[in-house]
């Protein structure tokens, strides 16, 4: 995910858009339209199998690039490398708010 200035000032100017006269920030309802869970777990499925690719790519190019295949460089082995790297550490830390969450969940009072 890249963030330019354009989106970023573009952003600012959405939110400046919520201010109130008063300088607060005006209260905004936004409607939930799917609430169910069946969605989330495809998307975190399709997360899971998504890294689980980077990690097999760059599996794959670093073993043709040891076997001396010729049309795999060093550096896109690198790069392959960072990027499932980045991807695997990223779905921890969901993971780790995850049960974060649920930990938080399961010891309030009912």
């Amino acid at each position: 995910m890249q963030i330019g200035a354009n989106s970023l000032l573009q952003q600012m100017q959405s939110l400046q858009g919520e201010l109130a006269p008063t300088g607060e920030i005006a209260p905004s309802v936004r409607n939930v339209n799917n609430t169910s869970g069946a969605d989330f777990s495809n998307l975190l499925a399709q997360a899971v199998g998504h890294v689980s690719n980077l990690q097999t790519t760059a599996g794959d190019l670093a073993t043709r690039l040891d076997m001396g295949d010729t049309s795999v460089t060093l550096s896109d082995t690198v790069i392959a490398r960072e990027k499932a790297g980045v991807a695997f550490e990223a779905t921890v830390q969901v993971r780790n708010k995850l049960v974060e969450a649920y930990k938080e969940i399961m010891s309030m009072p009912i």
